[in-house]
């Protein structure tokens, strides 16, 4: 298979059957997965220079406001240690960024959350697993999630795999979403797009909003 365009691939998987598409759905929420410090600043070993997607992120959180629509932030955090975070600590020593009271651990002020907005603090990839976030989307109404964040290839798939598998809709934004590298985050969109969620822009996105 090697060799192939991305326009090959894509016409050979739909001829296969994958790449449908399932919508918007009526009430979307907004995900915003992990993005904090330790991803935005250069001198961390989690830096991964997202900070386009960062802008876009914050466009698409102003326009989930406007709306009143509901908005969930994610972050992680561990005991001094990681007794909490089993072999995924261990296996990821980066992941010591996210000890409690660690500064990386943030998010930029742009994306702080504010009153009314739930917070979902986690210990591992799916910002599903060991949290009430299935529970706490299905008391909102919510039957689509529009996804975005860090990383493409880690939390973000992991939480749009579970955003499915809850009955819930998964939309990811591409340009709203990073990761450490441009093929990997390419790789794991198409991969996404392919048999678990509805690949979407920024301005895919605010023109639905604008039109519902």
């Amino acid at each position: 298979m090697a060799g192939r365009s991305p326009e090959d691939l894509q016409d050979d998987y739909k001829k296969a059957g994958f790449s449908g598409t399932l919508g918007f759905g009526k009430r979307p929420a907004l995900l915003i997965i992990d993005v904090c410090a330790a991803y935005l600043d250069p001198e961390a070993p989690l830096y991964a220079g997202i900070e386009a997607e960062c802008a876009n992120i914050e466009t698409l959180l102003k326009a989930f406001r406007a709306k009143r629509l509901p908005v969930v932030h994610t972050r992680v955090e561990y005991l001094p240690g990681g007794a909490d975070g089993g072999h995924f600590y261990r296996k990821v020593p980066a992941l010591k960024a996210f000890d409690r009271g660690s500064p990386l651990a943030e998010p930029p002020t742009a994306l702080l959350p504010v009153e009314g907005e739930v917070v979902v603090t986690k210990q591992y990839a799916s910002a599903y697993f060991g949290t009430s976030l299935a529970s706490t989307l299905t008391s909102l109404g919510v039957d689509s999630v529009i996804i975005t964040g860090v990383s493409t290839s880690g939390c973000v798939r992991a939480s749009c795999l579970d955003t499915l598998q809850h009955g819930f809709i998964p939309l990811v934004v591409e340009d709203a979403c990073g990761d450490r590298d441009r093929r990997v985050h390419d790789a794991n969109i198409f991969d996404m797009g392919a048999k678990y969620a509805d690949i979407v822009s920024t301005a895919e996105v605010i023109g639905h909003l604008a039109r519902a």
